[in-house]
């Protein structure tokens, strides 16, 4: 049972650094970015008129792969155990 939690308590730290980091280079890549209006001046189709932040994700994907993640937290943490405390 306590493999587990550990594995859980993995999976769900894996999971938290992937949307900070997601987050972080979303945020990096608006901060600097710099629009090159003069070379598109004169064509105006590229231009949009509408601005769309985030995603949409199932939340039977996050839950598919929280319970993959712990499967392989729970196998990785069964075998060091295995390896190294016996």
């Amino acid at each position: 049972m306590k493999i587990i939690i550990q594995a859980i308590i993995g999976s769900f730290i894996i999971h938290l650094a992937y949307f900070f980091t997601v987050f972080l280079v979303g945020y990096i890549k608006t901060s600097l970015y710099k629009p090159n209006i003069s070379n598109e001046w004169d064509n105006v189709y590229p231009l949009q008129n509408e601005v769309a932040f985030g995603m949409i994700v199932s939340p039977v994907f996050i839950l598919l792969t929280m319970l993959g993640v712990t499967v392989f937290c729970g196998i990785i943490i069964y075998f060091y155990k295995k390896l190294f405390f016996n």
